[in-house]
Formats: structure tokens, C-alpha cells, sequence
């Protein structure tokens, strides 16, 4: 990982005090590199930028129509959401949907990524729950295709059940690698994830945006219309896909992640932060996509804190700055 280049610096009183190396790229739909930082080639775990990926089976099996489910639902099944009253409100509904409730859900329990719908929630003598897990929307969606097809819902999570088969051919025709090939690994919400090249994620981005089939236009126009229930409300993915007025999407992983699809250009853009550090990944999506010309003019005052987030003391006084070192 040393040999990859520093992409974003961390400054304090004009002094380098700490580095994020890492790599990223900008491809087309045919896998073609307009621009490389670090290997691209090197293997990397995508994490939750796989989401949408993951949701097209919901809508290429009809699973989504037979029930109903409408753009918020097809957003929250690509979300990795805050857990706000919304997110887990409209979960908890599409599950009684499908005749199920939050005791089916397999990802497990964490606090509300919100630190505001935390704090009511445990103001209002609440604790947390399967439903305010940012991944229980993916995991409802999961469900759904179990339904509609008649298959066992329990153990639905399972790298070997035939939803998550149909999630990672998914994955794999988007990418253009062979979905039998992906190492497949265990994800923070226990459903599976791989390990794929950067530049197959980008590709994989590239050809969401581009598209022409109707799961894929879908979610597309479901994450544009509701980047809130997508993320949370102050949430880069949010203000990023605000400021990029209908150009393109974005979409966050864990450990250091970042995808976007600038479908106009038909181009990906795929993230990868050595050290894991989300911080950065936020900084280099942003540079990226304002070098590619992905905001308007009027929006490029919202993403000024995502380019260059200011340092300050705990009593609010500045002391540096975090910036990309070197785009071109």
C-alpha cells in the first residue's frame, strides 16, 4: 500500500501533520482509464458502494412491483442510512408489507448513525434496533426477492443463498468480472461482500449511470429523488448528490470507499483510502467530481466543506485544513 501516492494531506498551522495515500480512478463503460492515482488493479473491498448492485435482483425479478414498493423503498434497499425516524418508519412498513417484521432482519443491531435521532431516541427511553441498522433497507430488499420467488427466508443473508447468488451476478455482469472468481467475504451486516480491482467498481459505476435497462434507470432516478433516505440529512452522499443537481449519484462505503456515476459522460469514479479513513475518501470523491465539471456553478459553495473541511480547536478557533495534494 506505501506505493500509493498521498491523495489528500492534513494540515495544521500550515504544517503536514498527517497523510492519506490511497488510489482512485475515472473510467468508461468500457473500462477504459481516463485518469489513475495508485494501482487500480489492486484488489479492494467495496463495501457498501456494492448497495445498488445488490437492489437491482428487487427489481429485475419483479419482486418491487408484486409488492408495491415505490422510489423510497428502492432508495432505503440501496441506503446506508442514519437510522432518523423516517428511515426506520418506512423499513418497519415494508417489511408488514411482505408479512414480515424487524425479528426477520439479519444485520444485527447498532445505534442510530444520526447523532440527533440518537439522542431523541434514547430522550424517549428507546433503544436501539435491528431497524436503525444503516443496512436494514438492503436487507428488507433481500427479503423481498426471497418472498416474491418462494424462497426460505431464514438464512437469506448466506453467501450460498440464491438471492445473494443473484446479488453478486448482479455485481459481477455490472463489473465484468466473473461473479464465481469474487473472494467473497462477510460484511459489517453479515451479508456478503467481495473483493474486486478498483478500476471493476468504477467500471461497475460507469455502467449503472449508463444503462438503459429499467432496474438500473430505476434506481438511479430512486437515489436523485431521495438522497435523504439514501443517507441522512447532513450526510455527504446527500449533499454531494444535491450539489450534482441530477448529474450523477454518489454512494459511500466503509474503510476509506467512495463510487460515483456521472451518467451524461457515461464515466465511474471509484475511491479506495489506504488507511480506511472516510474522511478522506469524502475529500477525493469531491475534488474528483469538481475536476470532471460533475456540480453547477451555483452549487459549488455546498461542497466547499466536503473539498477542503476546515481543522478547529474544540472552542471553534481554525488551526488547519484537510485538502486533495494534486489532481492533475
Amino acid at each position: 500500500m506505501n506505493a500509493n501516492p498521498i491523495l489528500v494531506e492534513v494540515l495544521r498551522g500550515g504544517e503536514v501533520e498527517s497523510v492519506h495515500r490511497g488510489l482512485a480512478c475515472v473510467v468508461d463503460t468500457q473500462g477504459k482509464i481516463l485518469r489513475a492515482w495508485g494501482d487500480v488493479e489492486a484488489h479492494i473491498c467495496p463495501r457498501s458502494s456494492t448497495k445498488p448492485f445488490q437492489a437491482l435482483p428487487l427489481l429485475e425479478t419483479g419482486a418491487a412491483d408484486a409488492f408495491g414498493l415505490v422510489d423510497e423503498d428502492i432508495a432505503l434497499a440501496c441506503a446506508s442510512h442514519s437510522g432518523e425516524p423516517d428511515h426506520t418508519s418506512r423499513v418497519a412498513a415494508w417489511l408488514a408489507r411482505i408479512g414480515l417484521g424487524e425479528e426477520d432482519l439479519a444485520c444485527g443491531v447498532h445505534a442510530p448513525m444520526s447523532a440527533l435521532a440518537y439522542e431523541a431516541l434514547i430522550r424517549a427511553g428507546g433503544t436501539p434496533s435491528k431497524l436503525h441498522n444503516n443496512c436494514s433497507g438492503k436487507h428488507a430488499g433481500f427479503l423481498t426477492v426471497a418472498k416474491h420467488l418462494g424462497l426460505e427466508t431464514h438464512g437469506y443473508h448466506h453467501a450460498t443463498h440464491p438471492v445473494q447468488q443473484l446479488a453478486l451476478q448482479c455485481l459481477g455482469k455490472m463489473s465484468g468480472c466473473e461473479h464465481t472468481q469474487f473472494l467473497t467475504v462477510c460484511d459489517g451486516c453479515s451479508a456478503p461482500n467481495v473483493f474486486l480491482p478498483l478500476r471493476s467498481l468504477a467500471i461497475a459505476w460507469a455502467r449503472l449511470g449508463s444503462a438503459h435497462e429499467s432496474a438500473p434507470r430505476r434506481i438511479m432516478d430512486a437515489i436523485k429523488a431521495h438522497p435523504i433516505l439514501m443517507s441522512g440529512h447532513g450526510r455527504p452522499c446527500a449533499t454531494l448528490i444535491d450539489a450534482m443537481t441530477g448529474r450523477g449519484i454518489v454512494k459511500t462505503g466503509a474503510e476509506g470507499v467512495y463510487a460515483a456515476t456521472l451518467p451524461e459522460r457515461g464515466l465511474g469514479v471509484a475511491v479506495k483510502i489506504d488507511d480506511g479513513a472516510g474522511r478522506a475518501a469524502t475529500i477525493m470523491i469531491t475534488a474528483i467530481l469538481e475536476f470532471l465539471g460533475a456540480f453547477k456553478p451555483e452549487a459549488l459553495a455546498a461542497i466547499d466543506d466536503l473539498k477542503a473541511p476546515v481543522i478547529t480547536s474544540c472552542a471553534g478557533e481554525p488551526a488547519g485544513i484537510m485538502r486533495v495534494v494534486n489532481l492533475t
